[in-house]
């Protein structure tokens, strides 16, 4: 059986989908900052970007040396269908799992939220 995606693989997974062709390490962090307002570390998103590429969910490539960043080069990502398809899996064990629950996951956030 394949390992399951943990929490930041699986938001790793879903910027890469969103960014497409423009998914690199600053991208990626953003994306994932803008969208659940979770502090992100560079860093972080390159370990587990490494982790997934080990794994066969993620490729990535060296892009063109460009002007803008003095002649250095970006490190691009794409998911692959292997990746695509565990993120996929994951989504759906959660949406099954809550199936029928938000609605009383919501009054109880209510409940005890702050």
């Amino acid at each position: 059986m394949a390992r399951s995606l943990g929490e930041f693989e699986q938001l790793l997974l879903f910027a890469l989908l969103r960014l497409e062709e423009d998914a690199y390490g600053v991208t990626i962090r953003r994306d994932i900052e803008r969208r659940t307002g979770r502090s992100v570390r560079v860093g972080q998103v390159y370990t587990v970007l490494q982790r997934l590429e080990d794994r066969g969910l993620v490729r990535s490539w060296v892009g063109d040396p460009t002007p803008q960043r003095g002649g250095r080069r970006k490190r691009f990502y794409a998911l692959e269908p292997s990746g695509a398809r565990a993120l996929y899996a994951s989504y759906e064990n959660l949406r099954r799992m809550a199936r029928g629950l938000v609605p009383r996951l919501a009054r109880l956030a209510e409940i005890s939220g702050p």
